[in-house]
Formats: structure tokens, sequence, C-alpha cells
């Protein structure tokens, strides 16, 4: 049996991953789903100050008092900033890497470094109307989600993200890229997506495994079965 840490996207919580923890436990696996901080039910917490090394700590936290090992660390969107912070001060914690239609970023990049340059500028105004430092949620609609039930659940769950959290750069040795399972999964069905480029790069290196899902970007909400199945083979 393996031990899954599920790392959310911006905007989101460790309740958007409840229907595949709920197959994955099924299963007789182990499944943490940390929310960052500021976000979700840690809302409460959010300020100005938390950016990216915020959240790296967060995760490094849960695996350290949890003391976990061999673990199958799964970051969506925006969380594959963090699991590559995390993974590269945790190798020896990490047994397999999961980047779900996410960002896959060098030492020294930011998730807005990682934007076109317009929509940097989309984020930093998003940001300016929200206390200087609040990014408001992409709706559910943009990420595609298929049902309307589920719209309405992710738009009433996602809350705004602290603006550091995008423009801090990561601090990496590149060490994650030792881990000795390296997984892509794209979400075929998200329209204009960034996360293209991370496929084909991918795809292009034997060192990844690479897989496809008909859906839209909130992959686990939209097929969570199918990535259970995903995750589940990332860890064999």
């Amino acid at each position: 049996m393996a031990t899954f840490v599920l790392v959310h996207g911006a905007w989101h919580g460790g309740w958007c991953w409840s229907r595949v923890a709920a197959r994955l436990r099924a299963g007789g696996h182990t499944v943490w789903t940390p929310t960052l901080t500021g976000v979700g039910e840690r809302v409460h917490l959010a300020h100005a100050g938390i950016d990216l090394e915020t959240h790296i700590a967060d995760v490094l936290s849960v695996i350290g008092a949890e003391e976990l090992d061999g673990i199958v660390l799964c970051g969506h969107s925006y969380g594959g900033m963090v699991i590559t912070g995390v993974a590269d001060r945790a190798t020896e914690r990490v047994r397999s890497l999961v980047y779900l239609d996410a960002f896959v970023p060098e030492d020294g990049q930011s998730l807005l470094s990682l934007q076109p340059a317009e929509r940097q500028a989309r984020m930093r105004a998003s940001a300016a109307k929200g206390d200087g430092w609040r990014i408001a949620p992409i709706t559910a609609a943009h990420f595609n989600v298929r049902e309307a039930a589920d719209r309405d659940w992710v738009d009433r769950r996602c809350v705004a993200q602290p603006l550091q959290t995008f423009a801090q750069p990561l601090r990496s040795t590149g060490a994650w890229k030792t881990v000795g399972c390296l997984t892509y999964i794209i979400a075929a069905d998200y329209p204009n997506s960034p996360f293209g480029l991370f496929a084909a790069r991918a795809e292009a290196d034997p060192r990844w495994r690479c897989r496809s899902v008909a859906c839209g970007h909130d992959v686990m909400v939209d097929e969570p079965a199918r990535l259970a199945e995903l995750l589940v083979e990332a860890a064999a």
C-alpha cells in the first residue's frame, strides 16, 4: 500500500481531493491532503506575507510531523510549484512525483514568470483590487469543470490567493529531478491551457511517464476514479 500526499492548486484547498482520497483509502492506501496556509479552511490565516516558501514549509511540516516516507507526492496546477520545492528538500522521502496539469518550474522561476505578459498583468491588476495582495479566483467555468453542480461547489469553496505565492521565485538545487518516478498528467479538455508546454517537455524526456485525461483542469473533480488509477500506477 502506498502513501499519497496530494497538494491542491491556487484558490482551492484540501477539500478538492475528497473524491480521489476516498477512492484511494478504499483501496487501503494512506492519503494526506494538506490545505496550504491562507486558503480553504485556513483562509482565516491569510495575509500579504504568505508566499511560495510558506506553502513549501506547510507540506514539509506534514511530512516531518507525520514521519512520512516513500510518498507519492502529487501537485495540481500551482501545486506543481510547491511539490518541486518540497521534493528538492526532502528527496529521500519521495518515491514518486506526479504533476497534475501543473507548472514544472526551474530554479529562479515563479508562477508569474511562467505566464505570458498579459496574464501576469491581469493577476497583478486583480491583486491591486484585492487590498494590494489578494488575487481573485478563476471561475470553475473557465477551468471547464464539467457538471453545473460541481462548478457551483468549486466556485463556492475557492478563495483569494496571496500574490506572493505567485510572485516569489522557487529556490531549487535540481535534486527533485532524481526522484525515481516522474509523471505528468495533462487535462486534455482545458482550452488555452498553459500546461501543454510542460507536458511536451515531459513527453520528450525518457525519465518521465506521461498520461492524458479527457476533462477540464480540475481533474480531481471531473475524473476522480481515473485519477486515482493513475496515482496508483505512479506508486507502482
